[in-house]
């Protein structure tokens, strides 16, 4: 999974806030259209989107609701359209902040990090019974260390910071596996078949991770 997504089709700001970017360590991409951002999101995913709303063919507003339908990703809209109703409007459709363009770009940086820090800095995630220690690694049902894979344990991860939001089999695929991969969809299945046995108390009738027939999965 990408760590950020610059949706941005002003060439040399784009690049300059890559340069920025990259150089604190995030894993980054740059869109210049609504559609190339889409597409990007639905191959690798992120955790953050720098969305711009005047975009050539699909604008921010369309970009940002759609990625609102199945993901819970940080959107941070950077515009030069500053008027109430364009904030409103973001705000409403799912929009987590807004920044007016020109922007100072130390403020923006620190805006970055503290998303980071806040929203994907923690330490662990717990849900009633179910505890996924991210340092370490492990997973915790019912006060007891239970033994998951690698992919398992990324793949619960990604389920639990989208609580309540259906999420696509591409989508989780992509995030787990990467686009490239050479492995098969159906191993997304094996795996959520694996992870019901360990954290569900009845494997074939869930209520944590629910299967959204033709869809995906949401964990609730």
């Amino acid at each position: 999974m990408l760590d950020i997504i610059i949706v941005e089709d002003h060439k040399e700001i784009a690049a300059l806030l890559l340069d920025f970017l990259q150089n604190r360590n995030y894993r980054v991409e740059v869109a210049s259209t609504g559609e190339r951002a889409l597409e990007l999101f639905e191959e690798q995913g992120a955790k953050l989107i720098i969305l711009d709303l005047m975009l050539p063919g699909l604008d921010g507003f369309s970009v940002c609701s759609k990625i609102r339908e199945n993901s819970n990703a940080h959107i941070l809209i950077v515009s030069a359209r500053d008027t109430k109703e364009d904030k409103l409007k973001g705000l409403n459709i799912g929009a987590d902040d807004f920044i007016e363009k020109p922007y100072d770009i130390d403020i923006l940086l620190a805006k970055i990090d503290g998303i980071f820090k806040r929203k994907y800095g923690v330490d662990e995630l717990r849900d009633a019974n179910i505890v996924l220690n991210i340092g370490k690694q492990k997973l915790a049902v019912d006060g007891t260390e239970v033994e998951v894979t690698a992919k398992e344990f990324e793949l619960l991860r990604l389920l639990m910071e989208n609580k309540g939001v259906n999420l696509k089999k591409e989508f989780l695929f992509n995030s787990i596996w990467g686009y490239d991969s050479d492995s098969e969809q159906q191993t997304l299945t094996v795996h959520i078949k694996h992870l019901r046995e360990k954290i569900e108390k009845d494997p074939k009738h869930p209520v944590h991770i629910i299967t959204q027939w033709g869809k995906g999965y949401r964990y609730e």
